[in-house]
């Protein structure tokens, strides 16, 4: 069979493991292609631990609404390997069909002839692929994990490297430390290309500036180099070329403004490239990305909850991660009350507790459930146990309906705030059963 699924999980078998970090198999292969990533438009690579995708999706708004063809790539996806690839064309940038990317796919399957190779290696490789053959003005690429030695980083030099907030996560291949795991992420800066980061742990700055510096690659810093604020309910942003006054981010959170600024800021220092204030202003307030604080406000799922229930998911799942979306919550608390019901699946290689402990006090209850077709998902139990630990009453079922028909049935008032979290793979189902699907 040569469906984009079928011929994805070929391509998952070419190596023992899911995850081998390393850029020797990516340049053979890319040139058994004959080098399609020399051929991409200019390209802005994001890394770092939490908000890449969202600083990505500001990047897109805000260059489409300027008039550009934005071409990206990101990852993991939540419900079909497309979302991963979105092709830039006039008036906005689609989503690959099947037929185009099964034949890239199967293309990247031929040249590499059953060398070892990892399932994100060969579908990156695929990404250069299309991203060579469609005309476009701008490549975002996120990084997969890390930065150093990812795939998407065989790019020479980009027009501009952007570095999220780093903290603790996938420590099995990054490091325990955050200056371990902040040289992997500034393992994305080249010489003389500017790098842009947001507001960091003063270790991790420590590396990323001292990288840098080796580098001799310009470097705005979030505080220093440029601030981002909201000011009654209005995004400011301000650096050494003025300050813009911009609508708020339609991504719930603050800090979707600082994910907002990263962008901002990004783009600011491509001066070639001559940004309008009105596209800033479009795209800032434009910007989508699933699973991030979404409203799940009509579907399947929203038939199961209480008449009046709110059902939102987050697909956070490290401990940063969880103080974010805490905060986040406490923000629409403050706006609306409801009694918070937490429904969680996580996986094991992640840090339980230390997720949880931002919803102590915050959570009425946690009910835990399990992520489908996942070899590294927690046991709902172990879940509770958890949870109960950090002072959170909760329970444990067997599947997410199971665990909406029970938040149902606690009957609060006024009907509770439902948010599922703990995973992007539990958000992947949840979009799946509710048939809610990225476009």
């Amino acid at each position: 069979m040569n469906s984009v699924d079928a011929i994805a999980a070929r391509l998952a078998e070419l190596h023992p493991r899911k995850i081998d970090l390393s850029l020797g198999r990516m340049h053979r292969l890319l040139a058994a292609l004959g080098h399609p990533e020399r051929d991409v438009p200019p390209a802005i690579q994001v890394a770092g631990t939490n908000g890449k995708g969202s600083t990505v999706a500001f990047l897109r708004a805000i260059l489409e609404a300027a008039g550009k063809r934005v071409h990206t790539y990101t990852s993991p996806h939540l419900v079909r390997i497309n979302e991963r690839y979105r092709l830039g064309a006039p008036g906005g940038g689609k989503i690959v069909d099947d037929e185009t990317l099964a034949a890239a796919f199967l293309e990247c399957e031929k040249a590499n002839a059953g060398e070892a190779i990892t399932q994100f290696e060969i579908t990156t490789a695929a990404g250069f692929l299309l991203f060579a053959r469609h005309p476009a003005d701008v490549l975002l690429l996120e990084v997969g994990l890390g930065g150093r030695l990812d795939a998407t980083t065989v790019i020479d030099k980009p027009a501009a490297t952007v570095i999220t907030p780093i903290s603790r996560d996938h420590v099995e291949f990054l490091g325990d430390t955050i200056p371990l795991i902040a040289a992997e992420k500034a393992g994305i800066i080249r010489p003389g290309v500017p790098c842009i980061t947001a507001t960091q742990p003063s270790e991790a700055l420590t590396v990323i500036e001292r990288t840098a510096a080796k580098a001799r690659a310009p470097l705005l810093v979030a505080g220093e180099d440029w601030t981002v604020g909201e000011e009654n309910g209005r995004l400011v942003y301000q650096d050494d070329d003025g300050l813009l006054d911009l609508p708020a981010p339609r991504l719930s959170g603050h800090h979707q403004f600082e994910n907002a600024g990263t962008a901002i800021a990004t783009l600011r220092a491509l001066k070639d490239w001559r940004i309008p204030t009105e596209a800033y202003e479009k795209g800032v307030a434009a910007a989508e990305w699933p699973a991030r604080m979404q409203r799940i406000a009509s579907g399947k799922l929203t038939e199961i909850i209480p008449p009046g229930a709110e059902l939102w998911l987050d697909g956070g799942h490290n401990a940063a991660g969880g103080r974010i979306i805490a905060a986040a919550l406490a923000d629409i608390e403050e706006r609306v009350s409801r009694p918070l019901v937490l429904v969680v699946g996580m996986l094991s290689t992640k840090d339980i507790d230390g997720f949880l402990q931002h919803f102590s006090g915050l959570a009425r209850r946690l009910i835990a459930v399990p992520i489908p077709d996942s070899e590294k998902a927690v046991l709902p139990e172990q879940i509770v146990e958890a949870a109960r630990r950090v002072g959170i009453a909760a329970e444990a079922k067997f599947s997410l309906t199971e665990a909406l028909d029970r938040a149902a049935q606690l009957k609060t008032t006024p009907p509770p705030r439902i948010l599922i979290t703990g995973s992007l793979y539990l958000a992947g189902d949840v979009l799946r059963q509710n048939e809610t699907l990225p476009t």
